[in-house]
C-alpha cells in the first residue's frame, strides 16, 4: 500500500475556498492511486484567537481546560475539509487525534506522542477512503484531552508516516520551502533544494518558523523523509532527509528568533549544586531552557543567565526567584528586549574561521553580542532586539548567501 501523508497549515485552510483548493490537491493525489492521509491545523488565525478568549476569561487559565479549548480548533477544519472532498466525489472521513489513537503523556499544553496506533485508520484506507486527522492533538494515558504545543501538526503528521511507514510526508504550507534566511527580512535569500535532518533541527531550535522542532526530530529517528512545500504552486520545495545522501553546505542558513527573554539570578553563591537547584525546579516545571552562561566567580559569588520562551517567562521568573531566595542569591533580573540569531551548516565541522566570520559581521554593523553558544553546525548570539534584522541581513551577506549555498564535499 502506497501511503502518502499530506500537511496542511492553517494558512492553506484559512477560508472556505482556500478549503476547496486542499481539497482538489488531495483528491489529485489520490486519484493517482496513492493513499492518503491528511492532517490539518486550525483554520487561519483561530488557535489565537481562542486563546485570546482564553485570557479575557482567566488570567491564569489550567493547562487541561486550553487544551480541551484549543483541540476543537482543528476538529471544525477536519470535519469541513472532508466535506469538500466529498464534494468531488472522492470518499474521506474525518477523525480527532484521539479517535485515531494518538497517544501521549499528560503534560498539557506541550504533551509529547508516546505511540500512534494506526489500526483504524488502515481499515479506513482499504476501503478506499481519504482519512483526515486533526493536528496537534492526541489524548493521554488516563483520558485527557491534550495538545502538542505550536507547530504541533507537523509533529502529528511525522508521527503518522512513521507509523504508516508512508512513502513520504509532505509539509504544505504559505512559503515555497526552507530559506538561507526569512525573506520577509532578507529579499534576497534562496530557497534550498535539500536540507539534513541535522541542520534543520539546528534551524528549527534558532528560530526558522517554518517547522515544528519535535517534527524534525521525529522524522530524523524514524528516517521520514519530509517535503516542505507551498500550498499555493505545484513547483518543488525543500526536502529533508539524512546527510549521509548528501552534498554538505558550508553554511546553509541564517535564524532569527524574538520570541525570547533573558532571565539572570545574581549574586549567587558559587558553590556545588546552585546551577543544579534552578535547573531541576525549571525542568520540573516543562521548561525549556535554550542558552545558558555562568559568569566567572567573583569574592565566591557568581551569576547565571538563561534564555526560556516567552511564553515560559512569567513562570521561569517566579521560580528563579523562589530558588534564588534559598540559595540566599541578590535576586533576578529579567530583559524582554533580546533576540538570538543564528548561523546553520553541516560544512562548519570542517571549515574554520566561520565564527570569527559571523562575529564581524555583528562587529562591523556596531551590533553587540550578550551570550554565544555553539555547536558542532551551529553558532548563535543573543543581541538587543532592535537589531536583529541588521544582523541577518549582515551575516547573511557576509557568507554570501544571496548567491547561493557554497557546497562541498
Amino acid at each position: 500500500m502506497n501511503i502518502t501523508v499530506q500537511k496542511f497549515g492553517g494558512s492553506s485552510v484559512a477560508d472556505t475556498e482556500k478549503i476547496k483548493n486542499v481539497a482538489r490537491r488531495v483528491s489529485q493525489t489520490r486519484k493517482k492511486g496513492e493513499y492518503v492521509v491528511v492532517v490539518i491545523s486550525a483554520l487561519g488565525d483561530t488557535t489565537d484567537r481562542l486563546v485570546r478568549l482564553a485570557y479575557e476569561i482567566s488570567p491564569h487559565p489550567r493547562e487541561r481546560e486550553l487544551d480541551m479549548l484549543l483541540a476543537t480548533g482543528e476538529q471544525i477544519s477536519v470535519a469541513l475539509l472532508s466535506m469538500a472532498v466529498n464534494e468531488l466525489g472522492y470518499d474521506a472521513i474525518s477523525f480527532t487525534g484521539a479517535q485515531v489513537g494518538i497517544v501521549t503523556d499528560g503534560a498539557h499544553t506541550k504533551a509529547k506522542i508516546l505511540d500512534v496506533k494506526v489500526g483504524r485508520i488502515l481499515e479506513e484506507l482499504e476501503k478506499g477512503k481519504i482519512v483526515i486527522v486533526a493536528g496537534f492533538q492526541g489524548v493521554s494515558l488516563d483520558d485527557q484531552i491534550t495538545t502538542l504545543g505550536r507547530g504541533g501538526s507537523d509533529t502529528t503528521a511525522v508521527a503518522l508516516a512513521a507509523a504508516l511507514k508512508a512513502d513520504a510526508c509532505e509539509i504544505y504550507t504559505d512559503v515555497d520551502g526552507i530559506f538561507t534566511a526569512d525573506p520577509r527580512i532578507v529579499p534576497e535569500a534562496q530557497k534550498l533544494d535539500r536540507i539534513s535532518y541535522e541542520e534543520m533541527l539546528e534551524m528549527a531550535a534558532t528560530g526558522a518558523r517554518v517547522l515544528q522542532l519535535r517534527s524534525v526530530e521525529f522524522a530524523r529517528n524514524y528516517g521520514v523523509v519530509m517535503h516542505v512545500r507551498s500550498s499555493f504552486s505545484e513547483s518543488e520545495g525543500t526536502w529533508i532527509e539524512s546527510d549521509e545522501r548528501m552534498e554538505k553546505a558550508i553554511i546553509s542558513g541564517v535564524t532569527d528568533d524574538s520570541g525570547e527573554a533573558k532571565v539572570t539570578v545574581f549574586d549567587v553563591p558559587d558553590r556545588p549544586g546552585s546551577a543544579a537547584s534552578l535547573f531541576e525546579a525549571l525542568s520540573k516545571a516543562n521548561i525549556n531552557v535554550d542558552m545558558i552562561i555562568q559568569n566567572v566567580s567573583e569574592g565566591d559569588r557568581t551569576a547565571i543567565s538563561f534564555t526560556v520562551g516567552e511564553e515560559d517567562l512569567e513562570k521561569a521568573q517566579e521560580i528563579s526567584e523562589t530558588i534564588a531566595g534559598e540559595l540566599g542569591a541578590g535576586g533576578v533580573t529579567v530583559d524582554k528586549d533580546i533576540a538570538k540569531v543564528s548561523l546553520v551548516g553541516a560544512g562548519m565541522r570542517t571549515h574554520p574561521g566561520v565564527a570569527a566570520d559571523m562575529f564581524n559581521a555583528l562587529a562591523e554593523n556596531g551590533i553587540n553580542i550578550e551570550m554565544i553558544s555553539t555547536s558542532t553546525i551551529k553558532i548563535s548570539c543573543v543581541i538587543p532586539a532592535k537589531d536583529v534584522n541588521k544582523a541577518v541581513s549582515a551575516i547573511h551577506k557576509k557568507f554570501g548567501l544571496d548567491k547561493g549555498v557554497v557546497m562541498h564535499a
